[in-house]
């Protein structure tokens, strides 16, 4: 079995993740959606609401959810993982994520670094852009499944 990491925060989970995971599935056979407590970001969701959230809107048998604290690499090399995938929307993406894609080489040589594109359509797409939107009210419904349309209105005061 074939068995890939896509990690990221995940604040909230937007189509675009979704896509990438789908390719994702396409050439793995399981995926462990690994949300990050990432201690330099304050998200709007909870490490477990955002699992939740990623749960109910990838409902499959092959797709794995879990938060993790701490190295990466050290949670792929602990599952199994053959790779990590990784989004790129746009050029801007690549810079940093190259640079972590080294360092992850650095720090477990038999890990690959694997970077889908998303659809066109989600190249402009990322949550920080989607909370933002919807905390001024605007619809976020283009971008995100009908379970994270909820839990943006429920947090925003408006459902």
């Amino acid at each position: 079995m074939r068995l890939a990491l896509y990690p990221g925060t995940f604040d909230p989970v937007t189509h675009g993740h979704l896509d990438i995971l789908e390719r994702a599935l396409s050439l793995f056979d399981r995926v462990i959606v690994t949300v990050g407590r990432n201690s330099t970001k304050t998200p709007l969701f909870s490490a477990e609401e955002r699992v939740s959230l990623i749960r109910q809107s990838a409902p499959d048998e092959r797709i794995e959810v879990a938060a993790f604290d701490g190295l990466l690499v050290n949670f792929a090399q602990e599952q199994g993982a053959a790779a990590i995938v990784r989004g790129l929307r746009q050029v801007a993406d690549f810079e940093y994520e190259f640079q972590m894609a080294l360092m992850n080489r650095t720090l477990a040589p038999s890990l690959t670094t694997l970077f889908l594109m998303p659809h066109e359509r989600y190249t402009f797409l990322n949550s920080s852009m989607v909370r933002e939107v919807a905390r001024l009210g605007g619809d976020v419904s283009p971008f995100v499944p009908p379970v994270v349309l909820d839990a943006l209105n429920r947090k925003f005061g408006r459902g």
